[in-house]
């Protein structure tokens, strides 16, 4: 759907326009009056003639022209009909306010406005929304208080209204290009709205609030979309989501549920994944500021204060931020431009001693941005309300000080206040206007310095993550070399899902099904050694919990009471029998596909899968090198020293390549010095009889 004419409207109808008190259709045509909205603004509503000077007419039908937007503010049961007069007209698109629909209990009215809309390809913000502010075109298709600010490069889509109404009262140097409160989602969803942002020539971020994961073929092709035209994303998601049902039944839920893998999803598109709204604020004003990001990872923090130093060097070290001590050159340079109490260090403590002196601020800044190992200069910097005389010039020569400094340096400048509310608006907002992020906070603004530092994303990886996410038939008709494919939405007997690994060619323990006591012997004499007597059952997740399995069993007495043990305890179930293959480092290796988009995950397994919680997740699809690079990122990668990784990427990359499984996990995966091998194995069919690809 094209968004242009919802976006930049000639022209707007007020379904349900209305003086009467603060009801959303007279608040949406005060909003337009304050906003200065210069096209033609209509109400409709057949039982007045004007609503604050604002023409009202009885239907959309009679209204002198075809509006490009359609703001409908009228209760719920009369909203469907609304639209589809809309569609039929050819309007370029609606705000919906109501609630009551799917959120209220009622999904057919909100299936019946979904089917209105798309039947006409008519773009709908809504239901349950506060709806639409364009700053730049001075369209405030927006149904609440809203206290207007000057347009700015920061686009919000937010799934909670009062986000989206907070953001624009707020007073911090944001300045929002485009505000959307979006609701349910019922026709527009956000990577709608993200893809068309992304085309907006002044966006140069967005901020995301996310509920509701939605697509995730759409998401990442809006991503990318954003990444070919040089637009950040910032990204705050509500909630760790509840794990699918697949991966709860598995190690994988614990270590890897959905809202890790949404931050995988995140990370790979090179966006900034916040904490709290308002470091998701911080962050997109952060990314706003073109020329802010550095070239390398070198940091020097700057402040008068020795606490805050010691703050910002514990806060660095947490988020991995390196702080490289000055060269010998730097050195000697700061012993003469700063007071003899201030010890020379990164972070540097120049103390409080020299305050109000402009050309020595700027010479100061100057002097480390100069410094051949440091690529970014942070400045902590208070400025307290209500200044004025003597001390308020004080204060505005440091701030004229650290804005000369930063035109001199080198390298890029943040100024962030080591309080949120002493960042004084007017003063930020100068700082963001000449190339200058300043920023709410001590550690929010290394946060923000280090999401500076991020790599630039790859389009075409999102694009090909998005194809990975789109449902594709397996079965019959797979190019993929593997055996009869099990019915959908089933789990898998673990010999099954080992039959699946080896008709993919992955390594796996040698073994086979016994049928009873006699075979079980005879197993024993072919694959020599001790081996591991396990019942195998699509019942069994969890072997070792259910007492499900006889480890190191070597004699054929033990092999015949283990097998009588077994079937004694879970009647109905197989039987296997597998060589016990030689120690190793342990790793879980996993699949899942029920999430956004589909992933492998990888790390520390066995008994340390989820006591470590120490697993790297990567989208697919993943490359061995990839998958090399993830299990190297480990905080336990030591533990794996002397393994052939290699070969264990190569296992996880073939795994993630096996069609028709919603989640297969292999814990333990057992890495020797040369090869890898998996030990155990459990698996669940897609679902809906097909994979993503």
């Amino acid at each position: 759907m094209d968004l242009t004419r919802l976006f930049h409207p000639r022209s707007i109808a007020v379904v349900g326009a209305t003086d009467n008190g603060d009801a959303y259709g007279s608040q949406t045509l005060l909003n337009l009056a304050a906003a200065g909205f210069e096209g033609d603004l209509w109400g409709v509503n057949p039982r007045r003639a004007e609503a604050h000077g604002v023409p009202c007419f009885p239907s959309l039908s009679d209204l002198p022209g075809v509006p490009d937007a359609v703001v409908v503010a009228i209760p719920a049961a009369g909203v469907p009909e609304v639209i589809d007069q809309a569609g039929a007209l050819g309007c370029g698109g609606a705000v919906v306010f109501a609630a009551g629909f799917r959120e209220g209990g009622h999904p057919e009215l909100e299936h019946e406005l979904r089917d209105a809309a798309l039947r006409h390809a008519l773009p709908v913000c809504g239901p349950n929304c506060d709806g639409v502010i364009a700053l730049h075109a001075r369209a405030a298709l927006w149904g609440d208080a809203l206290v207007l600010q000057e347009p700015g490069h920061v686009a919000l889509v937010s799934q909670s209204g009062n986000l989206a109404v907070n953001a624009l009262a707020t007073r911090r140097g944001l300045r929002l290009h485009t505000a959307i409160s979006s609701g349910n989602e019922a026709v527009l969803t956000t990577p709608d709205y993200l893809e068309h942002l992304a085309a907006e020539p002044e966006v140069h971020s967005v901020a995301l609030l996310i509920e509701d994961e939605g697509d995730g073929a759409r998401l990442c092709e809006a991503l990318a979309a954003c990444a070919d035209a040089g637009v950040a994303v910032a990204v705050l998601k509500v909630g760790a989501s509840v794990v699918g049902a697949a991966a709860a039944a598995a190690h994988t839920g614990a270590v890897a549920g959905e809202h890790r893998i949404f931050r995988a999803l995140v990370e790979e598109a090179g966006a900034a994944w916040a904490t709290d709204p308002h470091e998701l604020l911080e962050l997109a004003k952060a990314l706003a500021v073109r020329g802010a990001r550095p070239r390398g990872r070198g940091l020097a923090i700057l402040t008068c204060s020795g606490g805050d130093s010691g703050l910002g060097a514990d806060e660095a070290e947490r988020l991995g931020l390196d702080l490289p001590a000055f060269a010998p050159a730097t050195a000697a340079a700061l012993r003469e431009h700063v007071p003899a109490t201030a010890t020379i260090a990164n972070p540097l403590d120049y103390t409080a001693m020299i305050w109000g002196d402009r050309v020595w601020q700027r010479d100061l800044v100057a002097l480390v941005g100069q410094d051949p190992g440091i690529d970014h200069v942070l400045v902590f910097y208070d400025h307290p309300p209500s200044l004025d005389g003597a001390m308020g010039a004080s204060w505005q020569a440091v701030e004229d000080g650290l804005l000369d400094g930063a035109e001199a340096s080198p390298v890029p400048v943040i100024v962030a206040a080591t309080l949120p509310e002493l960042l004084d608006d007017a003063a930020a907002w100068r700082f963001a206007q000449a190339g200058v992020p300043a920023l709410a906070g001590l550690r929010t603004g290394l946060a923000c310095a280090a999401a500076l530092q991020a790599l630039a994303p790859d389009a075409e990886r999102l694009r090909d993550i998005a194809a990975a996410t789109r449902p594709v038939p397996a079965g019959p008709g797979s190019d993929s070399p593997v055996c009869e494919l099990p019915s959908a939405g089933r789990w898998l007997a673990e010999h099954e899902a080992k039959a699946l690994l080896r008709a993919a060619g992955i390594a796996v323990v040698d073994g086979r099904i016994v049928a009873g006591e006699d075979d079980a012997v005879a197993a024993l004499a072919e694959l020599g050694g001790p081996v591991a007597v396990k019942l195998s059952s699509p019942a069994l997740q969890h072997k070792a919990a259910a007492g499900a399995l006889a480890l190191d069993v070597a004699a054929e007495p033990d092999v015949r009471a283990a097998h009588r043990a077994l079937v004694g305890r879970n009647g109905g179930a197989e039987v296997l029998v597998e060589r016990m293959a030689p120690p190793g480092a342990e790793l879980i290796v996993a699949v899942r596909r029920d999430a956004v988009v589909p992933a492998l995950v990888i790390g520390l397994g066995g008994v340390y899968a989820e006591a470590f919680d120490d697993v790297a997740v990567v989208p697919l699809p993943a490359t061995p090198a990839r998958v090399e690079a993830a299990l190297r990122s480990l905080r336990g990668a030591a533990l794996l020293a002397g393994a052939d990784l290699p070969a264990a990427a190569r296992l996880a990359a073939a795994l993630a390549e096996i069609p028709g499984l919603e989640l297969i996990e292999c814990n333990p995966v057992l890495v020797h010095a040369e090869g890898a091998v998996v030990v155990d194995a459990v698996a669940r069919a897609y679902p809906g009889g097909s994979a993503a690809g």
